[in-house]
């Protein structure tokens, strides 16, 4: 185990070089890096920008397609002189209907019905119509739209919907713009550098589906409703003036999608500015015909059921050019030909999720996280190489290059490093050096049981190993829940936390035996440094300077098994009925809502602010001061639906600016309901998900006693962890959820190294009781879990100290949950494992063993 082949050494040597290369160019701008290189890049909270969560408005993609079914489907009947009545859409059931007059035509009907079925592949060759048609006895004809369609029709709705969103951001010359498709309907949108992301929501809020019709003269546009076969749409309306009604046909002479360009521009007789268009050749002939059949009369442009204007054709116009005028402006008149050249969405998109974070608040997130993980550095440096000593200072060694190494991987992945990302890191240094003082604690007892050196060394590697993989598994199986159903910034968390796992399962287990190994084969020692009172030069130089406790304890901890239940078990019920009443405070991730942070030129006037702010009439509005005097927090509640949230968020900008001229809104957050019921329904997924993946992990390496043990401790746990948010107002949200998991995964590595102690033990020890095995496996792992605890708690501290308020809540549920994770392993699950295996786990009449030999060592 302590022997290293020249090709392995040059190999673990390899991956640290080419860790640091792959490292490396992060520090560099990326215009002067080479072609290879990659690098993580920073999210919005960190840099400054905007978030945008739309939807597709899958009932309106339904309606158009039956619609436009509905359209053909009367085209087609009056051409094959089929006589009909009561044709209609009926998007609720995903169908048309209609009924034939005379009952013999129904075939024929149903005929032309399904050729105008759309094909939708399932395979190779092979297709389904997306329409399925049937007739009744009474000569009803219906047209349903199938799954198999819907499907295809969402899925292609997104994908042109992503396409046309990328050409419109591109259009406004946002750089680096991330548009990727999220679930089946849902378009994730991520604007670096942009802080109000306004007049680009206007930009992706419009459908921009532009069509000419003709308007029918014989139709009243004051009656109630609208003839067969055409729409009663309204126009624009001039200044003062109700916007007029237009009796306007159905059918589409001419399709925007025809378009292959639009300009603004301004009309050389009156000056006023018009959009300038162009068709392709399709286009042109289309409008040269409709036009040469129809001088005289009117011909509407509709832009989003708007008429836009209608003018009378007074010529054929067969040149494929023409032009839009109506109130336009400059503005107005750019962002309709931005529109235009990017092409119609299919549907209309709804923004479900915003968050905002202005520049100047990211660099701020940057400084604070930077901090954290210097201070948390700088502590779990000193704890190692002062409770360890040189193997202590080895360990560090690692954990810097587990840093780089976590840093490669992100620029690898390309992923994106977030607030929650840095803390992920942050708690990586305390986690990275579980597996070193489980390998160090175990050479300790191996040396003072009266191993040689080298043997010591040997044994301490080797028995540890089983130990590391099985504690850290449970941690990767938290934050697999956790990148599951988590979301956002909160999945940053899990993937940083997944890879400093992964990693320092490595660093400690290879890299760190490799150096341990180049220094025996140069000192040739005869004796560790171990050991406080070691002797010689080793000892003097390189010894442990203190232990969080004596080697040799004795502590019967199971005499006070029953009272740790009994207090466990109350502390949870008060929680849960805490939890329930007066309740957690959920945030606005699983409550929606808006939360805007802004900050004023001076000292906010909050009593202004709120009397404006509360005039608007939406809600509860709240407003305090936030961190400094002219920093305030505004919190409004859900606005209905996801489009009254967005109009909330503007009226509030304007209100706050009116009060404060030249106030700069530094976060904004908006959440409608149903992301957020998505959101909570996820995060309760994930903490039920872990669970359950840990008891069958823990059921499947250890016995039954110990997985039933492991789960009931880890509710436990995460119930009084929900006490200690309710008792301090922390806000339940996503980054506490990600702080819950954490513990639990901590939890239930604290408990596999206890648990795998306690199964050593019972082969060790076949004849010893139960009680007296459990006390002494307990003592045998207090240094190695209380090591564990401290430098977790030592890499957690800065954060809450100095991660700033985005992180504070994370950080405080994190230091409870490890001093909570710690004392349940002692006095909940040791308890449990002992009262359901005392039959089982020990079978007979326990015989007492030999006393143990003096002196005997503790620690794993």
């Amino acid at each position: 185990m302590m022997f290293f082949t020249r090709w392995k050494t040059l190999a673990i040597l390899a991956v640290c070089l080419l860790g640091a290369l792959v490292c490396v160019p992060n520090f560099f701008p990326k215009s002067s890096l080479p072609g290879w290189a990659r690098q993580f890049s920073l999210g919005l909270d960190l840099r400054g920008g905007s978030y945008l969560l739309l939807e597709v408005d899958m009932n309106a993609v339904v309606r158009e397609r039956l619609e436009g079914l509905a359209d053909s489907a009367r085209t087609r009947l009056r051409q094959q002189n089929i006589g009909y009545v009561n044709l209609a859409a009926e998007p609720a059931q995903r169908r048309i209907s209609l009924r034939v007059r005379d009952l013999a035509q129904a075939p024929a009907a149903v005929a032309q019905l399904r050729e105008l079925a759309n094909q939708i592949p399932t395979g190779i060759g092979t297709s389904t119509p997306d329409i399925e048609v049937a007739s009744a006895a009474d000569g009803t004809v219906s047209a349903t739209l199938t799954e198999a369609g819907l499907r295809g029709k969402a899925a292609s709705a997104v994908e042109q919907s992503i396409e046309i969103v990328r050409r419109r951001i591109d259009e406004t010359g946002v750089a680096e713009a991330l548009i990727a498709r999220q679930g089946q309907n849902r378009i994730l949108v991520q604007l670096p550098g942009v802080e109000d992301p306004d007049r680009i929501k206007q930009l992706l809020g419009k459908t921009a589906r532009m069509t000419f019709h003709l308007l029918d003269e014989t139709a009243n546009p004051a009656a109630a409703t609208p003839p067969p076969g055409v729409m009663f749409l309204t126009g624009e309306g001039r200044a003062g003036q109700p916007p007029e009604r237009f009796a306007v046909r159905r059918r589409v002479e001419v399709d925007g999608a025809n378009l292959t360009d639009a300009r603004a521009g301004q009309d050389n007789r009156n000056n006023e500015w018009v959009v300038n268009f162009t068709f392709d050749s399709i286009g042109t002939r289309r409008f040269a015909d409709v036009t040469r059949a129809n001088v005289g009369r009117p011909f509407a442009i509709v832009l989003d059921d708007k008429v836009i204007t209608a003018p009378n054709i007074r010529e054929p116009i067969t040149g494929g050019r023409g032009q839009i005028s109506g109130s336009f402006n400059a503005k107005s008149a750019n962002e309709l030909s931005v529109l235009l050249r990017a092409g119609a969405l299919p549907a209309p998109l709804t923004v479900v999720e915003e968050r905002s974070v202005g520049p100047e608040l990211g660099a701020d997130a940057i400084r604070a996280g930077v901090l954290a993980l210097a201070a948390g550095a700088l502590f779990v440096f000193l704890y190692m190489g002062l409770a360890y000593g040189l193997f202590g200072w080895f360990a560090n060694i690692a954990l810097l290059v587990n840093i780089m190494l976590m840093l490669a991987a992100l620029s690898l992945l390309e992923a994106t490093l977030t607030l929650p990302g840095i803390a992920g890191i942050v708690l990586t240094l305390g986690t990275a050096l579980d597996a070193n003082i489980l390998i160090n604690e175990r050479i300790r007892e191996e040396y003072k049981n009266g191993r040689p050196a080298l043997s010591a060394l040997e044994a301490g590697f080797t028995k540890a190993s089983g130990t590391i993989m099985d504690s850290n598994l449970t941690n990767l199986i938290a934050m697999a829940c956790l990148y599951g159903f988590g979301s956002g910034t909160v999945k940053g968390f899990a993937v940083t936390v997944a890879i400093g796992t992964v990693v320092q399962m490595w660093t400690a287990t290879t890299l760190v035996r490799l150096m341990v190994s180049w220094w025996y084969k140069a000192k040739r020692p005869k004796e560790l440094p171990v050991l406080e009172d070691g002797q010689g030069l080793a000892g003097r130089l390189a010894r442990p300077l203190f232990r969080l406790v004596p080697d040799v304890t004795h502590i019967p901890f199971m005499k006070g098994a029953r009272v740790g239940l009994l207090v466990s078990a109350v502390l949870s019920t008060a929680s849960l009925i805490g939890a329930f009443y007066p309740g957690l405070e959920k945030g606005i991730d699983f409550k929606g809502g808006i939360t805007m942070e802004v900050r004023t030129p001076e000292a906010a006037n909050l009593s202004a602010l709120r009397g404006k702010v509360a005039g608007l009439g939406l809600g509860d509005v709240g407003l305090q001061e936030f961190g400094a005097p002219d920093t305030v927090l505004v919190r409004l509640p859900v606005q209905g639906d996801e489009a009254g949230t967005q109009k909330a968020v503007n009226a509030v900008r304007a209100a706050v600016e009116q009060v404060a001229p030249g106030t700069r809104v530094l976060r904004v957050e908006a959440v409608g309901n149903r992301v957020s019921d998505e959101l909570f329904i996820g995060g309760l997924l994930a903490l039920g998900l872990s669970m359950v993946a840990m008891l069958l992990y823990i059921w499947f390496r250890f016995e039954w006693q110990f997985a039933i043990a492991a789960i009931i401790t880890l509710i436990l746990d995460t119930t009084k962890t929900v006490g200690f948010m309710v008792l301090f107002g922390v806000e339940f949200n996503l980054t506490t959820v990600a702080a819950i998991l954490t513990v639990i995964g901590f939890s239930a590595n604290d408990k596999v190294v206890v648990f795998d102690r306690m199964r050593e033990n019972l082969r060790k020890y076949k004849q010893m009781p139960l009680r007296q095995l459990v006390d002494q496996s307990i003592n045998e792992t207090l240094n190695r879990s209380l090591g564990t605890s401290m430098t977790l708690l030592l890499s957690a501290l800065p954060l809450a100290l100095f991660g700033g308020d985005t992180l504070s809540g994370f950080a405080w549920v994190m230091l409870f949950g490890i001093v909570v994770s710690a004392s349940s392993s002692v006095f909940i699950a040791a308890p449990i494992v002992l009262y359901s295996g005392e039959n089982r786990l020990r079978r007979g009449e326990p015989t007492p063993p030999a006393p143990a030999k003096a002196g005997a060592p503790v620690g794993i």
